[in-house]
């Protein structure tokens, strides 16, 4: 029998806590550069805010775009959006991306490009997996189509982290803790090394990371924090975990605290323009 996975996401919530996330993919989208004509794979499409405008490029052409998400949530959200807009050339469709490889309708590179913004330290926590999501993707393009990707980085929301592996390693041990962290934040010599090296087939043409400040969105600390670390707290028996995100979201209200009012988050972001030899 098989077990429904869980789903961590609410575009609402994501709305409220985290709309900066495709605002600030102007670089990433610059170095996809969609053309009119492409036919673009988009990996951890989340609620479909960026593709929407992408398919309006493409509208001006042949082009189409597949997005895919593991959330059943924010393919819903995406599907609204473009039937809102009444694009017809943009589809969606629930997939982990993990299991791109077993699934023969999108390994038949016939993608001219692939995209993914904020999604793969999410999709690349399982060590196991990271090969395989690569081989995957690769499937999936054209011989010369590129992958364009942004993702958290290397000291990606350290402080965040640093509270959370603290307050949850007191109450459950650092192990357990480390257990339920749901990211991978690598730099970019890993990112080189694993397409050009262990994958292969793959020529990295730009590589990047990028410390980007980022300004707390209406949800301020908590509203990222219930969120984005929701897993941490999976750790924790459910009597305790209000008092634990409490003592977290109260000391990164004093860390995060700008002079003016607000918050930051200390984000770095790992970005890679990568082709398909």
């Amino acid at each position: 029998m098989s077990v429904e996975k869980k789903d961590n996401w609410s575009s609402e919530a994501y709305q409220h806590s985290a709309s900066f996330v495709p605002k600030l993919a102007t670089k990433i989208m610059q170095w996809l550069d969609p053309q009119k004509d492409d036919v673009i794979l988009d990996i951890g499409c989340g609620d479909g805010v960026l593709d929407i405008d992408i398919a309006k490029t493409l509208s001006q052409g042949k082009g189409s775009l597949h997005g895919i998400d593991s959330s059943p949530a924010m393919i819903q959200a995406a599907d609204q959006a473009a039937a809102k807009d009444g694009l017809k050339n943009c589809t969606f469709e629930v997939i982990d991306a993990t299991e791109l490889v077993n699934k023969p309708e999108l390994q038949q590179q016939k993608f001219t490009k692939a995209f993914s913004n904020a999604a793969m330290h999410w999709i690349l926590r399982p060590e196991a997996r990271r090969e395989v999501f690569f081989r995957g993707v690769g499937a999936s393009l054209a011989p010369g189509g590129r992958f364009a990707f942004e993702m958290g980085g290397l000291g990606n929301v350290s402080e965040i982290r640093a509270a959370l592996h603290m307050a949850i390693g007191r109450r459950v041990g650092l192990d357990r803790a480390r257990e339920v962290d749901p990211w991978f934040f690598p730099d970019e010599a890993w990112a080189k090394e694993m397409l050009e090296g262990t994958v292969g087939g793959w020529e990295v043409e730009r590589v990047e990371r990028e410390w980007r400040p980022t300004v707390a969105d209406a949800g301020g600390v908590e509203g990222w924090v219930r969120l984005m670390a929701k897993q941490f707290f999976e750790a924790l028996p459910e009597e305790e975990r209000e008092e634990c995100i409490k003592e977290i979201v109260d000391v990164l209200e004093v860390i995060c605290a700008m002079p003016g009012g607000g918050y930051m988050f200390s984000y770095v972001r790992l970005r890679v323009l990568a082709r398909k030899l």
